[in-house]
């Protein structure tokens, strides 16, 4: 087999990723790892996030890949950098792209960020927003719940319209006309998100932003996988395989979906 694009996330968000560069780079073998048995990353240390994160990239490296996204927004916002230090390999965070996409759809210059409490309280978006327009104002909340919610599949029901109701209703306030989905869960919820916000406010999801950044390196790189080979995907999780496999099938829509378990780390 080729080597592979290797993605991590904490649980099944990261397949917002995985979706779009599947749809970008059909024929890339990609080997994707949802460390279920430690979601949420969002309410960890930094410390313990970097651990999780060389770990997975660990677990990964020996599947063979030649290419690691890091497919976590908590993860790109307090490990990315340390993750490229220490893996001799290309390191893909979904952060950047997001903010870039931000301050490009904005018109009023009032951006939000929504995403787990160590991502917002790392204040990354803040700062890749600021060296791309120091001029915009960004107003950050953390919703701690949108992951458990979606990692149930809880994506579009009463309870998931309650939590965005009153995590959202008061940020309408702000004056935003763009709003980040700053976890990679949150994508999910994005219909249940744009209801409460409604129609004025754009909702920007990295995951396209971040595939055609994939796509961009390999080309560069010349690394592309020959069309005529087979296309290889596989999925490993290092807890509850049945449960990730109902969700991601229903959201990639690939029936013949099957997850691994597997041990990472102390799991």
């Amino acid at each position: 087999m080729q080597k592979a694009i290797g993605i991590f996330d904490s649980g099944i968000g990261g397949l917002t990723v995985l979706k779009e560069i599947v749809a970008a780079l059909p024929d890339e073998n990609i080997i994707y790892l949802g460390d279920t048995a430690r979601v949420p990353y969002g309410i960890r240390s930094a410390e313990t996030v970097t651990r999780y994160s060389f770990e997975n990239t660990q677990f990964l490296l020996a599947q063979e890949i030649k290419m690691l996204v890091v497919a976590c927004n908590t993860a790109s916002a307090v490990s990315l950098e340390a993750v490229k230090k220490e893996f001799p390999l290309p390191v893909i965070g979904v952060l950047e792209p997001g903010a870039r996409a931000a301050v490009r759809t904005t018109r009023t210059g009032q951006i939000g960020i929504i995403g787990t409490e160590a991502t917002i309280a790392s204040k990354a978006y803040e700062k890749a927003i600021a060296r791309l327009d120091a001029g915009i104002g960004v107003h950050s909340l953390a919703c701690p719940l949108f992951v458990p919610l979606v990692e149930e599949g809880w994506t579009d029901n009463d309870v998931a319209a309650l939590v965005a109701r009153t995590y959202l209703e008061p940020f309408k306030a702000t004056g935003i006309d763009t709003l980040v989905l700053g976890c990679t869960h949150y994508p999910l919820l994005k219909r249940v998100i744009g209801r409460v916000l409604g129609p004025g406010i754009t909702l920007i999801d990295s995951a396209t932003e971040t595939a055609k950044e994939v796509a961009e390196v390999l080309g560069k790189l010349k690394w592309n996988k020959p069309v005529k080979e087979r296309t290889v995907r596989k999925y490993f999780v290092t807890d509850t395989p049945a449960r990730f496999e109902m969700i991601g099938k229903r959201f990639l829509g690939d029936d013949l979906l099957r997850a691994e378990q597997v041990k990472v780390g102390g799991v």
